[in-house]
């Protein structure tokens, strides 16, 4: 059985991976609505969310007075980076595929559309997530290949830019 794994970027040094049911079996209380208190191994520990970028999976939080950055990575976006959309490469990119089979649940490109690297271009809902699939690169779209409610087959094409 394949269990999604998230794997997390602190200050740009440091990453570690969760289990779902390791994070679900946190022993925390949210205390407002940005904040929370965690006990682990008879440790306290009082978080805040300071700065919450959901989209990009970015965050910027605050442990009991300490700031951090943190960058969360869910199967997808693992499987983003090893089909080589990481930096680097993606000024190369010419069409984004299906990482996974799933169902697209809203388009937000059209062809002719210019976008910018980071811009949301789709999301697929897969595993029971919804993922927003963003733009590896600025350039304009030349075709959507897939409408809202269609179902995908991995390596399924989904957008292909202008080149």
């Amino acid at each position: 059985m394949n269990v999604a794994l998230f794997k997390a970027l602190v200050n740009e040094n440091w990453s570690f991976e969760l289990q779902p049911a390791a994070a679900e079996a946190l022993d925390w209380v949210q205390t407002g609505p940005c904040s929370y208190h965690l006990l682990q191994d008879k440790n306290p520990f009082r978080i805040e969310i300071i700065q919450a970028e959901p989209g990009c999976k970015r965050y910027e939080i605050r442990v009991n007075g300490r700031s951090y950055r943190v960058v969360l990575a869910d199967d997808l976006d693992q499987q983003i980076v090893q089909m080589g959309f990481q930096k680097g490469s993606a000024q190369s990119v010419s069409r984004i595929e299906a990482p996974m089979p799933g169902l697209i649940l809203a388009v937000h490109v059209a062809k002719g559309d210019a976008v910018k690297t980071g811009d949301p271009l789709l999301i697929l809902e897969a595993m029971k997530m919804e993922n927003v699939i963003l733009s590896p690169r600025d350039g304009v779209i030349k075709e959507i290949s897939i409408k809202q409610g269609a179902t995908v087959d991995k390596k399924s094409l989904l957008v292909l830019f202008e080149t």
